[in-house]
């Protein structure tokens, strides 16, 4: 059978789903993404360097390592 995959743009849009499919006796899982602070801070961070031209490109461990 296929599968669904559904982004409910709220709270309560997730309540309605929730209790439809329970109605329906639908079997569903529900899984939470969270990222750490240091992990959303450190990727915003990398974008704004990006929009700047800031970043420089990876040409090898040993060359990042000399500092070049």
């Amino acid at each position: 059978m296929d599968a669904l995959i559904v982004y409910p743009e709220n709270k309560e849009q997730l309540l309605a789903l929730k209790a439809v499919m329970k109605a329906m006796k639908i079997a569903f899982e529900q899984k939470t993404e969270v990222y750490p602070d240091y992990v959303v801070k450190g990727v915003k961070h990398s974008i704004q360097q990006a929009d700047k031209g800031e970043l420089k490109t990876y040409t090898g461990i040993r060359n990042m390592l000399k500092g070049q």
